[in-house]
């Protein structure tokens, strides 16, 4: 592992992951999911390498990304790059993984229970290192859930639980029950969180800081859109369905912002993207963004990002245009 590479701890556990967590959803097999964007195994493999290189050592994945073959890449590139007990590997369990067969999907026990060991078969590992709720499921009971959960790292298939997208009282709520029953507390907290959507500031984030909850942000560049001029458009703006429903331009603030991006990375030499995510960085509640990449100058801009340090004028340049947002990723 580098040497300059910055580690936290993940919540209030005692594991170390890197500043950057290495997203994985666009590493796949074509053709597999609903992601047109996504590179094959010969060209994901590079950026795992970097990643590696870097000091990098947490990885985020999901059994729905490309039909679990991100899985089975980042697994086989693993096993050859790095030494197991150094790298944290996370996937997640929610999303149905065959549309409209019974059971396969949600939080159920027997979904849990398939959704693990299929995981674990596609990584080519014996246990995961964060096992994550991808969404809260309405129609299975917590306790059920949560007792799964437990069950699982009693088991050894899982190191730490932790969950990702709802709304706070959700989370509160899941957190007082497994607290009552004694059974394995989430550490950490996946959400959507960006310059163009700040709506966890409201509660998310203050409950996590207070109860010693890891944060680790989805989407910290909007799907890209803070990392180029507004009007901008790419392969991904035009086919990404899903991101279509999390950033439109009915917010005039979502223009500025970003064109407020645009002149602190002109002032400062830098990419728009090292901008975003060294605002983001500097946040005291954040653990470790979720970075994605598709060519290596993605990675390399937020590596260059744990560098870059703003001053509070230029955060405070970069916030002042912000409107409050619909709720948007927690379906």
């Amino acid at each position: 592992m580098s040497s300059s590479m910055r580690y936290l701890r993940l919540g209030r556990t005692g594991l170390d992951v890197s500043r950057l967590c290495l997203g994985c959803m666009s590493f796949g097999a074509p053709g597999r999911g609903n992601h047109p964007w996504t590179l094959d195994e010969t060209a994901s493999v590079p950026m795992l390498q970097r990643a590696i290189e870097s000091g990098i050592n947490f990885f985020d994945t999901s059994n729905s990304y490309s039909d679990g073959t991100s899985e089975e890449i980042l697994g086989r590139a693993l096993k050859d790059m790095a030494r197991r007990d150094e790298v944290v590997v996370a996937t997640k369990v929610f999303f149905p993984w065959r549309r409209g067969a019974p059971n396969a999907g949600g939080l159920s026990r027997k979904a849990i229970l398939t959704a693990i060991d299929d995981s674990l078969r596609r990584l080519g590992f014996d246990h995961v290192d964060l096992y994550q709720i991808h969404r809260f499921d309405y129609a299975t009971p917590i306790e059920e859930t949560l007792e799964t959960l437990h069950d699982l790292v009693k088991a050894g298939k899982v190191r730490y639980l932790g969950a990702s997208s709802m709304y706070t009282w959700q989370f509160a709520r899941m957190i007082h029950v497994a607290e009552q029953h004694g059974w394995t507390p989430f550490v950490s907290m996946q959400n959507h969180y960006n310059l163009l959507n700040r709506e966890e500031e409201r509660e998310m984030l203050p409950f996590c800081a207070a109860s010693g909850i890891g944060v680790i942000p989805w989407s910290p560049l909007a799907r890209g859109r803070l990392t180029r001029a507004w009007d901008d458009a790419t392969e991904r703006t035009r086919t990404d369905e899903y991101g279509k429903t999390l950033y439109t331009a009915s917010v005039d603030s979502d223009r500025a912002i970003t064109e407020a991006v645009g002149r602190v990375a002109a002032s400062r030499g830098v990419s728009r993207a090292q901008v975003s995510l060294a605002w983001m960085l500097a946040k005291p509640h954040i653990t470790a963004p979720i970075v994605g990449a598709t060519k290596m100058e993605h990675l390399e801009d937020a590596i260059a990002a744990l560098d870059l340090e703003l001053s509070a004028e230029e955060i405070a340049a970069l916030e002042e245009p912000y409107l409050p947002h619909p709720i948007a990723g927690y379906e």
